[in-house]
């Protein structure tokens, strides 16, 4: 009877400690979808929706938050998960099971703006970031990079100029076949003048006019940054 009696106390303490806790994230993973919805309508997905999905699951044995019993863990009693709708008219769903490989690197870019300061993952890569994006929209996506990079090491895989010129450090990528293997060599574009030649190749420019276009790129980052 004593070891009831304890068990019943216990499981009210730790209900009313999920219980606060609970509550905060409510109203923390309500902000933080507000935020991320911002970010991403910065970054051509206007339409989206984001959600911080929180539920919970009735138990027998659970603890004791409010009138219910709730099953529990270490990390409380709610289960979270991220929800979004990529298009209009789609339902909320699942972020894994919503988002194409460009519009799941953008929203991981999101994500991490929103969260930058409590992230803790040293070194974020993006692949595929460009995808379905133009150079007016590579300048914003390339701002929001380069602001992750004064908490984290940022690598990008792009074919976007305008992305590119925000990168600290650029390099250029290519495989070619020796024999019967295929080898791929990254390649330091150290000087400033194979930088704009490389530029102005990833646009699709010849000439003196190409390399005028990349010298902007590279001095509307500069001015950024």
């Amino acid at each position: 009877v004593e070891l009831r009696v304890e068990e019943e106390k216990l499981l009210r303490m730790i209900g009313e400690v999920a219980g606060r806790v609970s509550q905060v994230r409510k109203m923390i993973g309500g902000k933080m979808g507000e935020r991320i919805v911002a970010e991403l309508a910065d970054l051509r997905m206007e339409r989206a929706q984001f959600e911080v999905a929180i539920t919970q699951k009735e138990d027998p044995n659970g603890c004791f938050v409010g009138d219910k019993r709730l099953a529990f863990d270490a990390t409380g009693v709610d289960d979270v998960e991220f929800v979004m709708s990529a298009n209009p008219g789609e339902p909320l769903r699942p972020l894994a099971k919503v988002a194409s490989g460009g519009e799941m690197a953008r929203v991981m870019l999101a994500l991490k703006r929103v969260l930058a300061q409590a992230d803790q993952t040293p070194t974020l890569i993006f692949d595929e970031i460009d995808t379905g994006i133009g150079g007016r929209v590579g300048n914003v996506v390339g701002e929001k990079l380069w602001s992750l990079s004064s908490t984290h090491q940022v690598l990008v895989v792009t074919h976007l100029a305008q992305l590119a010129g925000y990168g600290d450090r650029h390099y250029h990528v290519k495989k070619q076949v020796e024999g019967n293997r295929t080898r791929t060599q990254v390649i330091a574009l150290t000087d400033e003048d194979t930088r704009i030649v490389e530029l102005a190749e990833m646009l699709g420019a010849q000439g003196e006019s190409g390399k005028l276009s990349a010298r902007g790129i590279l001095a509307e980052a500069d001015q950024y940054k």
